[in-house]
């Protein structure tokens, strides 16, 4: 295949490849250099090697993310604190509405924290099959493993998420009107307002990365995350010039964004039970809000 005709045909998988690569590795930068990577490998390729491109750039995008995955769970257990997947904007409703649930739900930040507990082969498996509909036979080819073999992986992969899932996104409308409700009780400081919409046990879980200040462990309890948010509000305050609060779509629910001017300093987004705030998840780290401040600047 020549190159320029391989690249215009790159380009019309781009967004299904970072979606693959997206889930795979929790971090949009991240899926970002596997893309190029793959892109490299595919203008190398002969083209008898390419028989179907969609199939071959999902081969070569799969094992990619595969290896960076072996490598990455050695990393991540030295991180410094609680690890968070990278936020993403998804702010395409036409997009989000031809999603499958499956893809949705395996785009939120809680499926991609329990993800993190799945071994590289189980997380590959069960998201090309559960988001992406793949058949058993399909993923044995993609990912070098026998399909009965990757019938025993999926099925271990939703017993240990299923352990530990609630409905990932109860209802869309409902996380927006709690974190409307949310925005505006903490731009008026109604303290009540806030415990309104918090859970008892809500826990709060910060991801700093040893970068910027941020809880270690993460904070249980309502009374503890209503001190802590408000103190890091009226902190930013006094350390940042126009701070500000926005809401945008963020791993396919709403998110809470803070800005100093143009610069993202905060991402939060939340998990819902029983029609209240039950986790909320802040990432702080600038290195893992680098790609969503290029994306954001339409969202100031």
């Amino acid at each position: 295949m020549e190159q320029e005709l391989l690249a215009e045909e790159f380009q019309r998988y781009h967004h299904f490849l970072f979606s693959i690569a997206y889930r795979m590795l929790g971090s949009a930068s991240e899926a970002e250099d596997m893309i190029q990577e793959c892109y490299l490998r595919s203008i190398q390729a002969s083209s008898q090697e390419i028989r179907s491109l969609k199939s071959y750039l999902t081969t070569i995008i799969s094992r990619l993310c595969l290896d960076h995955l072996k490598s990455a769970r050695v990393q991540r257990e030295d991180y410094i604190g609680p690890w968070l997947p990278e936020p993403l904007l998804t702010s395409n409703p036409e997009e989000l509405a031809l999603q499958t649930l499956e893809q949705r739900e395996s785009l939120s930040t809680a499926f991609l924290i329990l993800a993190e507990r799945l071994t590289p082969y189980e997380r590959a498996v069960f998201l090309l099959h559960e988001a992406f509909a793949y058949r058993y036979e399909e993923i044995a080819e993609i990912i070098g493993k026998s399909p009965v073999n990757c019938r025993q992986l999926f099925h271990q992969a939703k017993e240990h998420l299923t352990k530990n899932r609630t409905r990932f996104s109860p209802s869309q409308e409902a996380q927006q009107r709690l974190m409307e409700r949310f925005l505006s009780a903490s731009q008026q400081g109604d303290m009540q307002a806030l415990v309104d919409v918090l859970a008892q046990d809500v826990t709060l879980w910060a991801d700093g990365g040893g970068k910027v200040y941020a809880a270690p462990y993460p904070l249980p309890g309502r009374e503890r995350v209503l001190r802590v948010w408000n103190g890091l509000l009226r902190k930013s305050s006094s350390w940042y010039p126009d701070v500000h609060l926005t809401l945008a779509p963020v791993n396919g629910n709403v998110g809470l964004l803070v800005w100093s001017n143009e610069t993202l300093l905060s991402v939060l987004t939340c998990e819902v039970t029983e029609g209240q705030i039950s986790a909320l998840y802040e990432v702080v780290n600038p290195d893992k809000l680098a790609y969503m401040q290029k994306q954001g600047q339409s969202h100031r």
